[in-house]
């Protein structure tokens, strides 16, 4: 048997990890200012991270949700506390499009309507619900096409607004950061706007965290820069630093029955075991403060980079627009620098690294990328 070929690989095979760095199998180091898309949120192969899940595996890796787990309940709690979201409950599941899955749901178990806002360049997955709400026609097969969802522009309130006076909208989902779609920073005013006509219309508010989060922004979630409280807040990617773990954060106005949601592997016990270290180190090692001044710092080297038409972004979730297309740019960091770089489109990098990146490796990455644009054609 054969794999799906469905991905478009570089012929780089990674075989170990630490810190801000990969090895691939020839022995050659690259530095990672990509995180496998966000996911590695507290550095590759941290100590206290593969202790704390070798010290669980020790004692039982999984049993169902069917018996209780104290580890989901301290995971919830430190995960409240950090976040500032102590009065929500939490529901785990494995992975953002499940997240994004389970609180479009809640919205309409909540409000019994059925139609969605997206909002235009959005990404929220590529489940049947999340795809439908991700502005990419081309991923979307008929089968997704059913769902009922309406797309505006970012930041168009009056659109919004229009939209959900006709009060048959389940829910508004709303990235903190767009990220694939090019590093767009929703302006604080209108997502400020936007919890007020929810609010007003009965809709419920749902803020994709799941790039922007776990302290990536310089918050511990880009939407507090905004000071507003959604009613559903989706995190995954950083949340387990590679361990497949995800969930909700509901609003206290939300209340749980029995059944209402289930999940089999979700908040597992090595799932739970690698949410608290991760949450551990951001305590310990103020990740957070590190992606603020690190983010903040690349933020202004990067006026010095040939041919960038604009800078993007909050904290470590940085996206740089160039003049020209981007594909020969990524191809000689990767392979004459061995720098892990992302893109949005043809014009756009963009930039995911571990919030324990460093100042003298943001340095890295932007003298190599000086090189490399000073010698364009």
């Amino acid at each position: 048997m054969k794999l799906f070929d469905v991905y478009p690989l570089y012929e780089i095979e990674p075989v170990k990890a630490k810190g801000c760095s990969v090895w691939d199998k020839n022995g050659t180091q690259y530095l990672d200012f990509y995180g496998g898309h966000a996911v590695i949120s507290i550095g590759h192969s941290h100590p206290h991270y593969i202790k704390t899940i070798s010290d669980q595996l020790q004692n039982i890796g999984f049993y169902s949700n069917s018996v209780l787990n104290q580890l989901q309940n301290k995971v919830a709690e430190k995960l409240g506390r950090l976040s500032g979201y102590h009065d929500y409950t939490f529901f785990f599941c494995n992975s953002g499009a499940e997240a994004n899955e389970n609180a479009l749901k809640l919205a309409s178990f909540t409000n019994k309507r059925h139609k969605v806002l997206a909002y235009k360049k959005a990404f929220h997955g590529r489940t049947s619900g999340t795809v439908a709400v991700t502005d990419n026609p081309s991923i979307i097969s008929p089968f997704n096409a059913s769902h009922q969802v309406e797309f505006v522009g970012l930041d168009d309130l009056e659109t919004t607004k229009s939209i959900l006076s006709k009060g048959d909208v389940a829910a508004v989902i709303i990235e903190g950061i767009q990220g694939v779609g090019g590093i767009h920073v929703p302006d604080n005013t209108f997502l400020t706007g936007l919890l007020e006509i929810c609010t007003q219309t009965g809709t419920l508010l749902i803020l994709d965290e799941i790039q922007s989060g776990y302290g990536r922004s310089g918050k511990f979630f880009a939407h507090q820069f905004a000071g507003i409280r959604p009613d559903l807040i989706t995190v995954a990617k950083g949340m387990g630093n590679g361990f497949p773990v995800a969930g909700v954060l509901i609003s206290p106005a939300i209340e749980a029955s029995p059944g209402l949601l289930g999940t089999t592997f979700g908040g597992n016990h090595l799932a739970c075991a690698a949410a608290q270290s991760v949450l551990d180190v951001f305590e310990n090692e103020q990740l957070i403060k590190n992606a603020a001044t690190t983010g903040a710092y690349l933020k202004h080297r990067a006026r010095e980079i040939k041919g960038v038409k604009s800078i993007r972004g909050l904290g470590l979730m940085i996206g740089l627009e160039f003049e020209p297309e981007i594909v020969d740019i990524r191809r000689k960091l990767l392979f004459d620098h061995h720098i892990f770089t992302g893109y949005s489109g043809k014009n756009t990098l963009r930039l995911l690294p571990p919030l324990c990146i460093t100042i003298a490796e943001i340095d890295h990455l932007i003298d190599s990328l000086k090189i490399i644009t000073e010698n364009l054609n």
